[in-house]
């Protein structure tokens, strides 16, 4: 029994699961499709016990309830099949109890705390050492119950005595002492970090990501000084959110919220609000994947609000940026133009010089820009019900990124990601022929890189191609090239 994560009922019997059976039905998914999937997933995560036929899902649809980690699989398969967040609860599944402190997102915003769930947190991802394995424990928040915890990152932290410590552990003893050269080392290792992400994908350097921020928790757990703490606490969040960022690229949902929210927690008691505000800025896009628009809007006006008065004009515009992104998925055409617009106008400012800018705004390029801004347009054309209007409006900007990306050895994940992009828009404008192209230089490129979130994006194309256009002889021909370079395509949703 066990070994097919089943736990049955006390008598025998149950009642039929009408919730799960109907998100089921909707899938298009046979009962053996869906077990081969499960029993993927689960050897994913390292969960090599579980082994799921079609008579046991019969039995899950029957009202038979599955045990850890099968509600976190189907929670996930549902979520990525339709798009949006499909909980636990929304299956008609239980899952077992969690504390609080690996479950949920409302967390106390207090520095010891904070560090304490860091390190808990990163040893525990660290020693389960199995890809998504850690996701098993872990349930995606999404609505007010992401919202509402989010919106305390605004409430001012009272004035700590100067005589305290910011953290560590009650009786500690001698006060350790880091040099200015060592705390650069941490700043340093942490750039080379997102530079590998950029180059490779999340997929390549994620555990080692985790190990440094780990390292970083346990020097939190000492005495220093104020500034030190607070320049300590600087470099755990943007450890965490690149660990949360890698873990989204590579389809650990759950994960990658986590330590997203650890890191705006860590960005608090740094008193770093433009790194708050971009912490939110990608919490928000993994909301637009998950096909939550609304809460991504939430996020991005958290973070427009916090930052208002202190971040650069680079995050000012990708704060923008994403906003467009967020109308545009909820079908509000003329704020999203509005928030395009915004954010040209105000990446137009970079030029002008002024305070040196982080590393982790970097990214945003001139490309990102275009590409961000013609994935606007490109979603407004899908919501308007594949607008040609829109699918025009996107197609020369997502030609400047792919121009503008082509050129930049840095970011070969981006660049594949409009590659998909520029033939998405390319199908929109009913051009088969001219997506194919695209998309398998995409294939090319993704080679280079581990991220699911590219892989993803391919095989959802292809997909589209195949259901449009089956009959054209290049997209029979891209088919059968994707189902070779990705085998996991040909059982893909």
């Amino acid at each position: 029994m066990s070994g097919n994560g089943a736990s049955g009922t006390d008598d025998g019997s149950a009642d039929r699961n009408d919730r799960l059976t109907s998100w089921f039905v909707r899938s298009g998914w046979s009962k053996g499709e869906l077990a081969r999937q499960v029993n993927r997933r689960a050897r994913q995560m390292g969960a090599h016990h579980i082994s799921t036929d079609t008579s046991r899902v019969r039995r899950w649809l029957d009202g038979e309830q599955p045990r850890e980690p099968v509600p976190r699989i189907l929670s996930e398969l549902f979520s990525e099949r339709f798009g949006s967040v499909v909980a636990i609860e929304h299956l008609g599944l239980r899952t077992a109890h969690q504390t609080p402190s690996v479950s949920g997102v409302d967390l106390p915003w207090a520095g010891p705390q904070t560090v304490e769930l860091l390190g808990e947190f990163s040893r525990s991802d660290l020693m389960l050492a199995r890809r998504g394995f850690l996701g098993t424990s872990l349930a995606l928040s999404a609505g007010p119950a992401l919202i509402e915890p989010m919106q305390r990152w605004l409430v001012p932290v009272p004035a700590a005595d100067p005589g305290q410590r910011t953290a560590g552990p009650a009786g500690a003893g001698r006060r350790p002492r880091l040099s200015e050269p060592e705390l650069d080392l941490l700043d340093a290792t942490t750039v080379m970090f997102r530079q590998w992400d950029a180059q490779c994908g999340g997929g390549l350097r994620r555990k080692a990501v985790v190990g440094q921020l780990h390292e970083v928790t346990d020097l939190l757990q000492e005495n220093h000084a104020g500034p030190v703490m607070k320049r300590l606490f600087k470099v755990a969040a943007e450890l965490a959110e690149l660990a949360g960022w890698m873990s989204y690229d590579i389809g650990l949902h759950p994960t990658a919220q986590k330590y997203f929210v650890l890191a705006l927690h860590a960005a608090k008691e740094a008193g770093d609000k433009p790194l708050g505000s971009y912490i939110l800025s990608g919490m928000s896009r993994q909301m637009i994947h998950l096909g939550r628009p609304e809460d991504a809007l939430e996020l991005i006006h958290l973070a427009q609000y916090g930052s208002r008065d202190c971040a650069g004009p680079r995050t000012q515009a990708m704060l923008y940026a994403m906003e467009g992104r967020a109308y545009a998925n909820m079908g509000q055409p003329s704020r999203c133009k509005r928030a395009v617009r915004m954010a040209e106008d105000t990446f137009g400012d970079v030029a002008l010089g002024g305070e040196p800018e982080p590393d982790w705004i970097r990214f945003f390029s001139e490309a990102e820009l275009n590409g961000e801004n013609s994935h606007s347009y490109r979603d407004l054309a899908y919501v308007a019900g594949r607008s040609p209007t829109y699918a025009s409006l996107a197609e020369p900007v997502m030609a400047r990124a792919v121009e503008l990306f082509e050129k930049d050895e840095e970011h070969q994940r981006s660049y594949a990601l409009n590659l998909i992009g520029m033939a998405t828009v390319h199908l929109l404008r009913r051009e088969p022929e001219q997506a194919t192209v695209l998309v398998g230089q995409a294939l090319d490129v993704a080679r280079k890189v581990r991220s699911e979130r590219v892989n993803t994006r391919l095989r959802k194309t292809v997909d589209t191609a195949a259901r449009e256009y089956g009959d054209v002889a290049d997209v029979v021909r891209l088919t059968d090239v994707l189902a070779a370079r990705l085998p996991e395509a040909a059982e893909a949703v």
